[in-house]
């Protein structure tokens, strides 16, 4: 390597290390908790991925249905920094959405289900959010929601199969019909800068309207990684997440 050179009185001289050194595919990678499913995917395609009552999922299958999920997003006009909310239980369909909607760009916006409709009406006008999927147990909720709300989101229906309690469907597409629609080989895309928004999250309300937090790509990937130093999870662990995704997308 050529030897920096010496500092002088010109102030434009320019660092042999900012020459010839800039980033590239080859040396820099965005920081992002999308590569941690794509990596699962390559290395250990058949291992169990999610386990939900009597469903057993590779990580072959969730990464092909987040493709899936990114794919039909985008053929529905979804991109970069727009809003897709989820009012949804920990269940497969929650993980899917927490790879998919980011792998087309746009962002997560994860709705506390135990807030009322007006509260989830602000959040999806403040959010501006262009799509929503719903799960069928909260499906009053979310109807008196879009009642009160300015924001006119394609709206999903996901019929949670170990669910069996009352609802409705109310939206022009079911889940499993709307991901039919994509392609499972979708050529996602790594966020353009690890500082992009990845997921939005808003406090309860408790003293006024809710405020909107912002996470980016880089946040989340590496305090995914604290999570995993701190738990001390060994490889392969089977573990059970047992708070609601929407607080802090589970982390």
């Amino acid at each position: 390597m050529a030897c920096a050179p010496k500092r002088g009185n010109n102030a434009a001289m320019i660092s042999a290390y900012d020459r010839d050194l800039d980033r590239n595919p080859a040396n820099f990678q965005p920081l992002t908790p999308l590569t941690f499913l794509e990596r699962a995917a390559d290395v250990y395609p058949d291992r169990i991925a999610i386990i939900h009552g009597p469903l057993r999922r590779s990580y072959a299958e969730f990464y092909a249905r987040a493709r899936r999920l990114a794919s039909a997003l985008a053929r529905h006009g979804v991109g970069k920094n727009d809003t897709v909310a989820a009012m949804l239980p920990n269940t497969p369909a929650m993980l899917e959405c927490h790879y998919g909607v980011p792998m087309c760009g746009a962002v997560l916006n994860t709705l506390n289900t135990r807030l009322d409709a007006a509260i989830i009406a602000f959040s999806l006008d403040h959010g501006e959010a262009k799509v929503v999927i719903v799960d069928r147990e909260f499906s009053q909720t979310m109807r008196d929601a879009l009642a009160l709300c300015s924001a006119k989101p394609l709206v999903i229906d996901y019929d949670d199969p170990v669910y069996d309690g009352p609802g409705e469907r109310l939206g022009s597409v079911e889940y499993e019909d709307f991901l039919a629609q994509g392609d499972a080989g979708h050529a996602w895309e790594m966020p353009g800068d690890e500082w992009d928004a990845i997921s939005l999250n808003y406090t309860s309300g408790t003293t006024g309207d809710p405020k909107g937090v912002v996470y980016h790509h880089r946040g989340a990937s590496l305090l995914a990684t604290s999570n995993v130093v701190t738990c001390g999870m060994a490889k392969h662990p089977v573990y059970l997440w047992t708070l609601p995704m929407f607080h802090c997308n589970g982390w």
